[in-house]
């Protein structure tokens, strides 16, 4: 595997592969521009904030996100599932915010910065470990894809997981501008689509009952609610740097991620929040504010749009989650990004099309209470303790943060077994970073003890 020493990836040069490479290290001539696999997003390549803002604005903007808001207030009610919305996205933004920084000042993509705080080595178990959860989630929502569509008008499975496969590998193949493209049409869409859903719903029932709905009062705690909001995008939330290193700037990086954690995300939840709290939903317990089927019989355009809406809306989630995985395996064993998505879309189409796709959520859910340490970790060691901009030595492995790591996810996996109406993906973020940082104090202490 060919990379550089971790001293040569400082993120004091944002733009220094520029300089060793004639300017534009990697330069791809044509309509593909470079992904920088290996090294830091030089300041020339850089995307304007309005840009790198649509690709995580568009994330969020998803049906399943309507989905899980309408589950939360299901059982807690309209207010309460507010709170809980608002909530986990001030947490979202605190922990992608700041990963978004590092990124948007080093030009670092996830498994460079992991390469500083976990090692040379270290960082392919985080790394790895991360590209495969998040191609999991792909897989995940390319069947979804297929299911959401048999569900509302009836249509083959497996022929839309094919169709899928193949439209979703070809986006995230070309590139990052692509999945930009993609977050302006999917977050307008979406809203045009949900205020129409909720058109519809005032022609049935009434809007101004909503806020006094109360939920089902059982089943669900205001910080398993939190988590649900949290675990969503824990995942691609600590790879955020393989969107934001394109970021002008730390501020810049700072912004694009604000546009997701609260705006989009809050904005997707409230979606179904509103629909459960109206009483339209159709199974608020399993498919929460799900309003697709409030489209359906409302005329051709309308069922046009909303095929539309699924294939980019989900597409939108599916592209994303792929371009993730593909950077962090083509850094790993040293290909390229486009190389690694078209392996790894036909991988996830072909778990999809087999149907087992519907077994992911389960351990990817599990999985996903473990991931925010590796991220609290990153935040403590290069921006609390302000080794961003410091160069590194070449450990292999870098005991402290593995350690930390798994304190923090011990102590989310205990919240989860054990104190379950608790936030465990917030006690894994603070847990971990904590921890990091007691562990570096008390490890620079013992070097600094003369023996007697």
């Amino acid at each position: 595997m060919s990379v550089k020493s971790p001293a040569k990836l400082s993120a004091s040069s944002p733009a220094q592969g520029a300089s060793q490479n004639g300017g534009h290290p990697n330069d791809e001539h044509g309509v593909l521009e470079s992904e920088f696999e290996r090294e830091p997003v030089p300041l020339s390549h850089r995307h304007s904030t309005r840009s790198v803002s649509a690709v995580w604005f568009g994330f969020p903007m998803v049906l399943t996100n309507a989905v899980f808001g309408g589950i939360i207030a299901y059982h807690l009610g309209f207010w309460q599932a507010i709170l809980a919305a608002l909530l986990g996205n001030a947490a979202l933004f605190a922990y992608v915010g700041a990963l978004s920084y590092i990124a948007g000042e080093s030009g670092l993509n996830f498994a460079l910065q992991a390469r500083k705080t976990f090692g040379a080595h270290g960082y392919t178990i985080a790394s790895l470990f991360l590209s495969t959860i998040v191609v999991g989630w792909y897989a995940f929502q390319v069947g979804l894809t297929g299911a959401t569509l048999n569900a509302t008008y009836g249509w083959n499975v497996s022929l839309i997981v094919v169709i899928a496969t193949v439209l979703y590998t070809a986006v995230t193949f070309l590139g990052v501008r692509a999945l930009s493209i993609v977050g302006m049409i999917a977050a307008p869409l979406f809203i045009i689509l949900g205020v129409v859903a909720l058109f519809f719903i005032e022609g049935k029932s009434t809007l101004s009952h909503v806020t006094s709905f109360t939920g089902t009062g059982t089943g669900m705690s205001l910080g398993v609610a939190m988590t649900m909001v949290i675990a969503g995008f824990a995942d691609s939330g600590t790879m955020t740097s393989d969107f934001t290193r394109w970021s002008k700037s730390g501020r810049h990086g700072l912004l694009a991620s604000f546009s997701a954690f609260p705006v989009a995300n809050f904005i997707s939840l409230m979606f179904g929040i509103i629909i459960v709290s109206a009483g339209a939903a159709v199974d608020p317990s399993k498919t929460g504010g799900d309003f697709m089927p409030l489209l359906k019989g409302h005329g051709e355009l309308m069922t046009l749009l909303s095929i539309a809406f699924v294939f980019v809306n989900l597409g939108s989630v599916c592209t994303h989650c792929l371009y993730n995985g593909a950077v962090g395996y083509s850094h790993i064993f040293g290909s390229k990004m486009r190389v690694l998505t078209i392996i790894l879309g036909i991988v996830g189409g072909i778990l999809a099309f087999a149907g087992i796709w519907g077994l992911f959520l389960g351990w990817l859910s599990l999985l996903g209470v473990v991931v925010p340490p590796i991220g609290a970790v990153i935040i403590a060691d290069q921006l609390i303790l302000g080794r961003m901009r410091q160069p590194r030595d070449t450990a292999l492995y870098r005991g402290n943060a593995f350690i930390a790591w798994a304190i923090g996810a011990l102590a989310a996996v205990v919240a989860h077994v054990w104190a379950p109406e608790v936030c465990e993906a917030l006690v894994g973020m603070v847990v971990g970073g904590v921890a990091y940082l007691a562990v570096e104090k008390l490890t620079v202490t013992q070097r600094n003890v003369e023996p007697i």
